[in-house]
């Protein structure tokens, strides 16, 4: 058995989750929190691959003993998360802690994951959403969310979208399922949600780009679908900045 966390953070500070040479990231936090805790190196395992600046509020991540399978612990279940975030910082935390069996893999076991992204519609920044939205200050009138909502329709199905995804020569397949897509406003907060069974590399992000085009006037969603349907990508518009970004579920079967 090993021991599946629940996790948010901000991820302003970080490198993206995976270790990587040139940056602190999240996942080297949690590996130095494991260890502090259960007194051995350890493998967390992540569900997904973060970039630099994205956030999380329902992360997943294993932890096992470095080089098995295994988590020995006579720690109770229910206070390992307590005692994860006594060892990390503040912008990092273990919502919750349950057991899994061996053969359980946080990321080749996830069936589906839903990102939200969030556009802040404000005229002047607001402080407490910096790094927490993209501010776009150009007022998106009510017209403009419809037409947003309705090109949001285009991505849902299952397809190749290439048009919907920055270069990534690990991905080979650019062919997703994407089971739900909505644009809605409350005040100046604009939330854009995607559920699919996997996303391809700034995916959520060029497609959120995509969508302020059409907000914007630039785009068409008849547009948008037949660029989708011609995977061109040029046509579709810049990708999002990071900060809007989170990670807000993961689902297994």
């Amino acid at each position: 058995m090993k021991i599946l966390l629940k996790i948010a953070y901000l991820g302003t500070a970080y490198c993206g989750y995976q270790v990587q040479p040139n940056g602190v990231t999240v996942q080297q936090k949690l590996n130095e929190a494991a260890k502090a805790v259960f007194g051995f190196d350890c493998d967390v395992v992540g569900c997904s691959r973060t970039d630099s600046g994205v956030h999380a509020r329902g992360f997943c991540a294993t932890v096992a003993k470095k080089g098995t399978d295994v988590l020995e612990t006579t720690i109770p279940v229910d206070r390992i998360p307590r005692a994860m975030n006594v060892n990390l910082p503040s912008d990092i935390s273990v919502l919750s802690a349950g057991w899994v069996g061996e053969d359980f893999h946080a990321r080749y076991d996830v069936i589906s994951k839903e990102y939200e992204y969030l556009i802040y519609n404000g005229a002047e920044r607001d402080p407490f959403l910096e790094g927490r939205a993209w501010h776009i200050g150009k007022r998106f009138d009510d017209c403009a969310i419809v037409q947003m909502n309705k090109a949001a329709q285009c991505f849902v199905g299952q397809r190749d979208f290439t048009a919907l995804r920055d270069g990534d020569p690990d991905e080979k397949d650019p062919v997703r399922r994407v089971f739900s897509a909505s644009v809605t406003r409350k005040g100046d907060i604009i939330s854009f949600r995607v559920r699919a069974d996997g996303f391809l590399y700034h995916m959520v992000r060029v497609m959120t780009g995509a969508l302020v085009e059409v907000g914007r006037g630039k785009l068409t969603p008849e547009d948008l679908s037949r660029y989708i349907e011609e995977k061109n990508r040029a046509a579709v518009g810049a990708t999002a900045p990071a900060c809007g970004l989170a990670l807000d579920s993961v689902f297994y079967d």
